[in-house]
Formats: structure tokens, C-alpha cells, sequence
């Protein structure tokens, strides 16, 4: 399963579900891939640590080589790094990816990253985050993942830019991936106990849109796990924000 988190507004927490979801995938027994494509490079942070050498390979090389008329490229695979983490690894961002879009949007290279995930083997699950503007990379992902999740604060400008987001992934899938599927969004930063929150998630449940039951709260633990490259599953695995996740994770895959 190829799961994109996606959404074109910064802060709405796409790097800490992909990888506290892609945590809890690999510690129920799943090989798990992360692969970041956002220039920030977050959830390679997260994952493999702030100080930790660089990867040999990134993501940016495997986006280098498909300029290249070679015959041999190294298969997708072969740019992910072991995390200290047992069955997930992480294919790391690199700054280089945003020098790199004019060539791949010129070379019309949209498809190179859903033909090499396709021949991927080896992982139960795969996880991509996704930089928060509907670029070469958002759309690439887009084009080669089966479902996206949409992470979504409760405000004002959240809930207009989700019905844009919403348009564009539905033109994303007429065009070029009818096979995508929306699987759902995620209120992430939820306080059950705040008026506007509540008012909003409930309008727009009364609209139809796919909100899902599970909801992620706020805690400064969260942060902590981010200071200390350590998903909540493994930091604090009684916490409620962990228990969140899992019941989140339960939910996507089928198992609640």
C-alpha cells in the first residue's frame, strides 16, 4: 500500500502522522518505507536524527538519475537508509530536490517516481510526505500513491484551502491516477474542549465530506518526540496521542 499525506498548507502536521503511522506500521511487524519528498526534510530528521551522517543516496539522487539516458539506474530500493527503528527505513530529502525541479518539469519526468515505485519489493507499507504546495513533487506522489490522507486544523483558512485541495486531487486522479483514492481527513491538533473546532469538524460532516472518527489531539509530548528523533510508539507507548495513532492506524487498515 503507497499512502501520500498531503496537504498544500504548512503546519497541519503531515510529518509527524506519516511518521507516527509509518512507526506504528513497522512496530506491528509491516517493512515499512518513508520516503520524503519535502526540501525541509523533516521526516528525515525525525526518523534518522538531526546529527546522523548523511545517507549515502537521497531522494534527490534518484530524481538526478531519471535525467540521465542511462540503462542501468539503480532501483528505487537502493536509495533508502536503515532507521535505528526495526523494519522502517527512510528514503532521505535533500535540499538539492528544489534545484532539480526546473529539469524534471522541463524533461516532463511526472511519471519516473510512480514507474520506480511500482517495482518496488520488499515493504508491506509505504509512507510519503509531501512539501505543502502542489508542486512537481506533491504531484508526483500523487500520480504514483493508491490513497492520500489529509491532515486538516480546525480554522478558517484550513477549511478554504481544503475544498481547493480537494478540486485538485480530484483532477489529479481524472488525469492521471484513477486508481487514487482519498482515504480520508485527519483533524490533527484537536481540542475537543474549544468551541471552533467542534463547530467546524461537525460542518463539515453535515457537507459530506470523508472526515475520519479518529482525531489526533494536541500535546507538547508530541514535540518532545520530535527533539528526540523518537516516534510516540516507541517514546511513550501508553500516552493518549499514542493511542490515538494506533486506533488512527487501526482504522486505515481495516483493523478496528
Amino acid at each position: 500500500m503507497k499512502r501520500v499525506v498531503f496537504n498544500q498548507k504548512g503546519g497541519v502536521g503531515k510529518t509527524t502522522i506519516v511518521c507516527n503511522l509509518a512507526a506504528i506500521a513497522a512496530s506491528r511487524g509491516l517493512r515499512t518505507l518513508v520516503i520524503d519528498l519535502d526540501t525541509q526534510g523533516n521526516s528525515t530528521q525525525y526518523l534518522l536524527g538531526a546529527d546522523s551522517a548523511k545517507p549515502d543516496r537521497t531522494v534527490a539522487d534518484f530524481f538526478e538519475a531519471t535525467l540521465s539516458f542511462s540503462l542501468q539506474s539503480p532501483p528505487f530500493v537502493s536509495y533508502a537508509t536503515n532507521s535505528p527503528f526495526e523494519n522502517l527505513d527512510v528514503v532521505a530529502a535533500d535540499p538539492r530536490l528544489e534545484e532539480l525541479t526546473v529539469k524534471l518539469e522541463a524533461k516532463q519526468k511526472i511519471y519516473k517516481f510512480r514507474d520506480a515505485l511500482k517495482k518496488i519489493k520488499g515493504y508491506d507499507a509505504i509512507f510519503i510526505d509531501t512539501p505543502p504546495a502542489l508542486n512537481f513533487y506533491a504531484r508526483s506522489a500523487l500520480i504514483a500513491a493508491d490513497r492520500v490522507l489529509i491532515p486538516f486544523d480546525c480554522d478558517e483558512f484550513s477549511r478554504q484551502a481544503l475544498y481547493t485541495l480537494v478540486d485538485n486531487i480530484e483532477e489529479i486522479r481524472g488525469d492521471h491516477n484513477e486508481d487514487l483514492e482519498i482515504e480520508g481527513i485527519v483533524v490533527n491538533q484537536f481540542q475537543s474542549r474549544s468551541k471552533l473546532p467542534t463547530r467546524v469538524v461537525e460542518e463539515l460532516k453535515a457537507e459530506g465530506r470523508p472526515l475520519l472518527d479518529q482525531t489526533i489531539s494536541s500535546s507538547v509530548r508530541v514535540k518532545e518526540s520530535h527533539e528526540k528523533h523518537c516516534p510516540m510508539v516507541y517514546l511513550e507507548a501508553s500516552h493518549r496521542v499514542t493511542r490515538e495513532y494506533l486506533a488512527l492506524w487501526d482504522a486505515l487498515s481495516g483493523e478496528a
